[in-house]
């Protein structure tokens, strides 16, 4: 017997989880809820989100409401007849109504350990506060934010350079399998729900473009945890002669300089300092053009040694 799963998805982390269902003979995927379509990139064009491209390559249903909740949202999840909901980064919060319809409920892939990154942007903020490990959260969904019960977790280990993107990938690898055997767990009665504990929960909130503004009184540790979280997304700026510079790669070194201040460096081409530290400059974007390696950026801008950023 293969169990009815309604999938809810949006972004490319969503899409192994997605193929991996459809993969396994004893789970049936009966449709699929994802974000509309929306303008993106420079020139707005609609785009399909990534889960919607692989469900209509799969000849899946699709569902995109602007929000699912509602008596038209209720009753064409229940015309799937699912005996469970699958969600991996769909994007709404869901209500009890839609959570519930199912037999066996609605299963969240959550990128953190739970209960430490509850919230919308867990993988920037593992690297951001120097964790040595993050993970997958398979959970029970409940009207809370990220504060159901666990049934399975998978760990693996940041890396000294880890960044948000490399860490993405790492857990949007182990996420599908992680839920078909949590699911298989669940279902069979193997695995008994845990709750988490709340007492221990920390909170990753949706990321504002703005925080990606580098405080150069802050210290270099920080700043490089906050450079690597950020990359790719939403990316980490500073300003010089009032144009925006965008800081690709670095690294925190040793050495004492005034906050903000640029200077050469016998080891690095370029370093910056800040309240503890130096932050030395790998690669940079200036406004309007290409990523850069610092040394190829020096041979049209030298006159930023011995400039401030802020």
């Amino acid at each position: 017997m293969a169990y009815k799963v309604v999938f809810m998805g949006t972004p490319d982390f969503a899409v192994p989880v997605l193929t991996t269902l459809i993969d396994v003979p004893d789970f049936e995927v009966v449709g699929v809820v994802t974000q509309p379509d929306r303008p993106a990139g420079r020139g707005k064009k609609i785009r399909q989100s990534p889960v919607k491209q692989a469900a209509i390559k799969y000849d899946l249903p699709v569902y995109q409401p602007e929000k699912l909740r509602g008596n038209d949202a209720v009753k064409t999840l229940s015309a799937w007849g699912a005996d469970v909901h699958v969600v991996a980064a769909y994007g709404q919060i869901l209500k009890p109504n839609v959570l519930s319809i199912p037999q066996y409920g609605s299963i969240n892939v959550h990128a953190s350990l739970l209960p430490r990154w509850r919230g919308a942007a867990p993988i920037q903020a593992a690297v951001r506060a120097g964790d040595a490990e993050s993970g997958i959260t398979i959970m029970q969904m409940n009207e809370g934010l990220d504060t159901g019960d666990m049934l399975l977790k998978g760990t693996v280990s940041l890396e000294p350079h880890e960044t948000g993107g490399s860490l993405h990938d790492k857990l949007m690898a182990m996420g599908g399998d992680l839920l078909v055997e949590a699911l298989r767990g669940y279902i069979d009665g193997h695995i008994t729900p845990t709750p988490q504990d709340n007492d221990q929960a920390t909170y990753a909130p949706q990321i504002d473009k703005k925080e990606g503004r580098i405080d150069w009184s802050q210290s270099a540790g920080e700043i490089d945890r906050l450079v690597r979280a950020f990359m790719p997304f939403p990316g980490t700026y500073t300003f010089w002669d009032s144009s925006r510079l965008k800081i690709i790669a670095g690294e925190a070194i040793q050495g004492t300089l005034d906050i903000g201040k640029v200077a050469e460096h016998p080891q690095h081409d370029l370093v910056v300092g800040t309240c503890e530290g130096l932050y030395a400059l790998h690669s940079v974007q200036p406004e309007g053009k290409k990523p850069m390696s610092v040394s190829d950026f020096l041979n049209g801008n030298a006159d930023i040694i011995g400039a401030e950023l802020g």
